[in-house]
């Protein structure tokens, strides 16, 4: 690759002036709509991001000053980011081996943006979103993480900063029997920390603010539309806007993407940030000037602030770092520089939330975090070394076929590799007494012979297949295989940084989602990237196969014949799968096809009025104690719940001596308060003394638990929750 090799965008239209100005308005009107709709989610989500976590650490995380701070700076994003948007949604090349090579470049203009391109997209976020609604759960109670987030953003509404005062005092005094702690809410010291990265809990807080926990339930549904519209945008600027409406369907479709919109999963809310700012990256080659430095310093932002949403997001940036490396070496300095300052911004907010508010999460994952800090640090040090060695004879030109070759045949044998690990290996690893406990449950519910030490990594593709089909993996590989081998020789450069990112993602989640692996809850590990990737390489694939049939004067019956049967094998399975198509044995012909999947089934749901009816219940000048003899687990599902739904100090004792409950009860009154115990069971309230009676009954259904198929069931969840006043 020759050194300093710069060429302009391959379509002027989408070219700016000379002088860095915005580009022309007027060159594809409907390409102009598409490119600011699709990072608008980004833009604002990032404004939000930007003013909040400043005044959480304040503790000045109100309303009103969060729209004093957030408007603002919107309008100062949106204003800069929309200015120097392309005429259409697409870029010109990046890199190149110099004016031959631009010139037989495969990406050449493309026609005008059709406005039903347009309608297609939007047409499918909507539709995605109002399903999500409609099927939305209500996870309050903490079960599993979207409670979770639901509870931490429920405190930072409300009392607008952190960490949560146990309010010990009401009690008396822990008395050496009562805990603080529940789960997924650490007690430090005299405090108590949310377990999670405070991203998704200060976008919760709007619905919590707009409309209280009702609202905020459901955000997770408008999330995942946004999501949606901007993995559809990504599509177009790196396909074409034609296919991008399919991109979105196959991507709404698909399980998990359902599966975690309709919850408050931190995951939409980083697919919103990683394609978005993989949008930006993509439009800043579109401008010459001060847009390029502007498009990409909000590109490196957006992607950054994802660790401020996902910790995990460090793994998915790696690849950031050596292809800023490569603006550099290609002298796009400004450009890369600009990149990595907006990358290193976001990652510093990540990194303060990680140390400051969130440091008992960061330590209970140390085991993997500090390796992949140490691979950051030593892919960081290896791009600064390489670029300080290529930076007078810049990159050496791609000679001959051996490398592309090589890289073409890579994306093969990986898939290869994949597809026969479960022959070969069977995953294991060591985990808590508790999570052993939790995956022998899990095996017993599936009929699997009891091994709770097992992983299943090993069908981590399968995964795949089973939510998005075996033609998307297929015609993914291919994708990425002639990508790769464009990739090096520089026809194929607005796909450099996409196809680096997702491919190291798709292999380093695939190897090792690091998760407990019961479905859909597993599912969850391939939302961000994983899924996204395969669908946006399989359209490409579809794409290309296509424009080869017709540069080959094949009739049109043939390539439409073949774009169709392509559509139709990336929508069939995912449809399957979602909807859990199956044929019963009534009908005409004994066959009748039947849905029994999760598409139509609601979780989690009545929660919000259960704990209405339980805070309820509950004396307002209460201190309230659990007491559970059996696992514990309902004092950690409700504490928090009781602590900041109902207003009220919450403890768990962890004894059922009733010496220290008088203890505990004694103390409670001397601070004034009205001693109340809560338990499972009335039989466990009895050794304390007082009437028991039932304030709370919820009868429910939860995600179910598949390890080695894809889910099509739901279980029974059921919470009661009996009250005396010793």
């Amino acid at each position: 690759m020759s050194a300093g090799a710069r060429t302009a965008p391959a379509d002027p239209s989408a070219a700016g002036p000379a002088g860095g100005g915005p580009p022309d308005q007027t060159a594809d009107p409907a390409g102009r709509v598409l490119s600011r709709l699709t990072v608008l989610p980004a833009l604002l989500v990032m404004a939000w991001l930007l003013a909040g976590l400043p005044l959480l650490f304040l503790g000045l995380f109100t309303p009103v000053l969060m729209l004093v701070v957030s408007v603002p700076l919107a309008i100062v994003l949106v204003v800069l980011a929309l200015r120097w948007s392309p005429s259409r949604p697409q870029a010109g090349p990046l890199l190149t081996h110099g004016s031959r090579a631009a010139e037989s470049s495969s990406e050449q203009p493309r026609p005008r943006t059709p406005w039903w391109a347009v309608a297609g997209v939007v047409a499918v976020a909507i539709a995605f979103g109002v399903d999500q609604v409609i099927y939305h759960s209500q996870q309050i109670i903490v079960n599993r993480d979207p409670a979770s987030y639901i509870q931490f953003a429920n405190w930072i509404a409300h009392h607008h900063s952190l960490p949560i005062p146990p309010d010990a005092a009401a009690f008396g005094g822990s008395h050496h029997v009562l805990s603080f702690a529940s789960f997924a809410f650490y007690q430090v010291g005299h405090t108590v920390v949310p377990q999670f990265m405070a991203g998704l809990p200060m976008i919760l807080s709007a619905g919590f603010w707009l409309g209280g926990v009702a609202a905020a339930v459901a955000m997770g549904s408008v999330l995942g539309a946004l999501a949606v519209l901007t993995f559809g945008g990504l599509a177009a600027r790196l396909i074409g806007a034609r296919w991008a409406p399919l991109a979105a369907l196959v991507l709404a479709l698909a399980l998990p993407e359902q599966f975690t919109s309709r919850a408050t999963y931190s995951e939409p809310l980083v697919q919103i940030l990683f394609l978005g700012g993989l949008c930006l990256l993509v439009d800043s080659f579109a401008d010459d000037g001060i847009g390029v430095r502007v498009m990409a310093a909000l590109a490196g932002l957006a992607l950054g602030l994802t660790l401020l949403v996902r910790i995990d997001g460090v793994s998915d940036m790696l690849p950031v770092l050596p292809y800023c490396g490569l603006l550099l070496v290609t002298r796009r300095v400004s450009q890369g520089i600009a990149l990595l300052g907006g990358l290193a911004v976001g990652a510093i907010y990540g990194v303060a939330d990680g140390l400051l508010l969130s440091r008992p999460y960061l330590a209970s994952i140390k085991s993997s975090l500090i390796p992949l800090v140490l691979v950051v640090a030593v892919v960081a040090i290896a791009t600064a070394a390489a670029v300080a060695l290529l930076w007078r004879r810049g990159l050496p030109e791609v000679r001959g076929n051996w490398l592309p070759n090589a890289a073409a045949a890579a994306a093969f044998v990986i898939l290869a590799v994949f597809y026969f690990r479960p022959y070969v290996q069977t995953a294991r690893g060591g985990a808590s007494k508790f999570t052993l406990s939790v995956i022998a449950g899990f095996q017993r519910g599936d009929h699997l012979r009891p091994d709770p030490t097992r992983l299943y990594y090993e069908i981590s593709l399968h995964w795949v297949q089973w939510y998005i089909g075996l033609p998307a993996v297929v015609l993914g590989t291919l994708a990425a295989a002639v990508l790769a081998r464009r990739c090096l020789r520089g026809q194929a450069p607005t796909w450099t940084l996409p196809l680096m990112i997702f491919a190291w993602t798709i292999v380093a989640t695939l190897y090792r989602p690091a998760i407990t692996p019961d479905q859909p809850w597993a599912s969850r590990r391939l939302v961000p990237a994983v899924l996204p990737g395969f669908i946006l390489l399989a359209v490409w694939a579809t794409s290309w196969l296509v424009g080869w049939l017709r540069r080959r004067g094949a009739p049109r019956v043939a390539w439409a014949g073949l774009g169709a049967v392509c559509t139709a094998a990336l929508v069939v399975p995912a449809v399957i799968t979602t909807f859990g198509i199956v044929r019963s044995g009534h009908g005409p012909l004994g066959l009748k096809p039947a849905a029994v999947g999760l598409a139509d089934k609601r979780t989690y749901g009545g929660e919000i009025a259960a704990v209405g009816h339980l805070c309820a219940a509950i004396p307002s000048r209460a201190s309230v104690v659990f007491v559970d003899s059996s696992t514990g687990t309902i004092g950690n599902n409700f504490a928090e719940v009781v602590r900041g739904m109902c207003g009220v100090p919450t403890a768990i004792m962890s004894t059922r001596s009733p010496s220290a409950a008088q203890v505990v009860v004694a103390g409670i009154r001397r601070a004034g308060r009205t001693p109340v115990f809560l338990a499972p069971r009335p039989r466990e309230l009895t050794p304390y003394g007082g009437t028991a009676r039932l304030i709370m009954t919820l009868q429910s259904a939860q995600d179910g638990h598949a390890l080695v198929t894809a889910p099509k069931n739901t279980t029974k969840l059921a919470y009661h929750i009996w009250m005396s006043e010793p």
